[in-house]
């Protein structure tokens, strides 16, 4: 767990720490307005849960949102073949820098999971996955498309499943 905190600090932006350190500022903006506004009660309480609100879901929601739109990328796949002598998918797709910014790093991922006719067992397939490889593209300027194969490697399931795509990207 220590070595995943440190290595999400290590990837953190000028961006990050600006949104960081503006929520921490938003929180302490609504305590001190709460307690300069104690004489009315209700204004003050919702102030405070205003300020515990944004501490706690600030950061989150807004480190998503903000490399979902610095960071913003979209991947194709192209194909997923199961290999027949060896227990292996191969999966090929492209991914396009479509930001503002060159990418130093992309941290591509292909996700097998099981599939049925059901939705709800579907949807709970996703959060636990059968099998899920990375690979890491490096210097992607804005605009350019480049192409990635990953092998999905041992992949034993026999039944039905399905492959998706994910992409981080720095």
């Amino acid at each position: 767990m220590k070595e995943k905190i440190t290595a999400f600090i290590h990837t953190l932006g000028m961006y990050d720490y600006i949104l960081f350190g503006s929520t921490v500022f938003l929180f302490f903006l609504f305590i001190i307005l709460a307690l300069l506004l104690r004489n009315r009660f209700a204004l003050a309480i919702i102030l405070v849960l205003l300020g515990f609100a944004t501490l706690l879901l600030g950061p989150t929601l807004g480190y998503i949102a903000l490399h979902h739109y610095l960071y913003k990328n979209e991947l194709k796949l192209l194909s997923q073949k199961r290999l027949h002598f060896t227990q292996a998918v191969v999966v090929k797709g492209t991914l396009t820098n479509k930001s503002r910014f060159d990418f130093k790093e992309c941290k591509v991922t292909a996700t097998a999971y099981k599939v049925t006719s059901n939705q709800y067992k579907n949807y709970i397939y996703r959060l636990k996955p059968l099998k899920k490889m990375s690979i890491l593209l490096k210097d992607i300027e804005k605009g350019q498309t480049r192409k990635f194969k990953i092998l999905v490697e041992p992949f034993t399931y026999k039944k039905d499943y399905n492959i998706s795509l994910g992409a981080d990207c720095r």
